[in-house]
């Protein structure tokens, strides 16, 4: 991420627009490299986001760009080493980074890292609900009852803990952005990933309905359906599982976890302004509806 920056103007809101240029893969076709990844410097000054899963894969790279455009975060995790670690490599701002250790599948500590996120950050304007599992990838005959309940309990009850303790603050505040992580397998379904895909279905379900009670309250909901794409809960399922959702992917490849972070940042940004309880792919063509 430390790459050469070259600005241009972001003619519609004043934002400066920061690319960081990389090397081009020799492996991909012209019409599938990718640019670099683009920000905006100031988007999200004097915002504050709280982000589940944010000291790894999606949730850490959504809040870095947060941060390198200008905004404060609070990090949600279950992995105290892992919060550790994404706080010393997210030190080039300092005093800019909260970290609350959380199971957000536990109520309790979900009202608890509410509170503690308000007092550190003093207002909460973005929530992006990022923290998931897969759970086993068996046939549902044999789907263990223990795994598919903390599926369930993460993707699920996690996202909906987490917007019935954050939504108050933001309907206090007159303004607030929500980014629910769902994937393609809860508009699709996975063979042998029945609770992911249904705890992810429900998320998409979940968002529509949340994103329309706030339609009128300045608090915009609304969730991302990526493909698979590189991150670290792909260590949880074997290399078969990874090859076959890979092989229903048109562009051939898994998608970039820095891609799904630039799409998550403008939906939590000032500039999504009309768009609520609404489902945005990012799945390189796989998603047919």
């Amino acid at each position: 991420m430390s790459q050469h920056i070259e600005a241009s103007t972001h003619s519609s809101s004043g934002f400066r627009l920061e690319t960081a240029r990389g090397p081009e893969s020799p492996k991909r076709p012209a019409s599938q490299q990718q640019n670099g990844a683009g920000f905006y410097a100031g988007r999200f000054s004097g915002r504050t986001a709280v982000v589940t899963g944010g000291a790894s894969g999606l949730g850490f790279l959504t809040a870095k760009r947060i941060l390198q455009e200008g905004g404060k975060v609070s990090l949600w995790d279950l992995n105290p080493g892992t919060l550790e670690d994404a706080t010393k490599a997210l030190n080039f701002n300092p005093g800019a980074v909260h970290t609350v250790r959380v199971d957000v599948a536990n109520h309790a500590e979900v009202v608890d890292a509410a509170r503690q996120s308000r007092e550190a950050l003093g207002r909460v304007d973005v929530l992006v609900n990022s923290a998931g599992i897969t759970g086993a990838t068996v046939p549902v005959q044999e789907f263990p009852l223990e795994s598919w309940l903390q599926v369930i309990n993460v993707n699920l009850n996690g996202t909906f803990y987490c917007c019935r303790e954050i939504v108050p603050v933001m309907l206090e505040q007159g303004y607030g952005r929500i980014v629910n992580v769902a994937s393609v397998a809860g508009k699709e379904g996975n063979p042998r990933a029945s609770a992911y895909s249904a705890s992810k279905a429900g998320v998409i379900g979940f968002t529509k309905s949340l994103g329309k009670e706030l339609a009128t309250g300045g608090v915009l909901v609304n969730c991302i359906t990526p493909a698979t794409f590189k991150s670290p809960i792909l260590d949880q399922l074997p290399q078969s599982q990874v090859e076959y959702m890979r092989s229903r992917i048109p562009m051939g490849r898994l998608g970039e976890a820095a891609e799904c972070a630039a799409l998550v940042c403008w939906l939590a940004s000032e500039e999504c302004s009309f768009s609520t309880a609404a489902t945005f792919d990012i799945s390189g063509g796989r998603t047919t509806y």
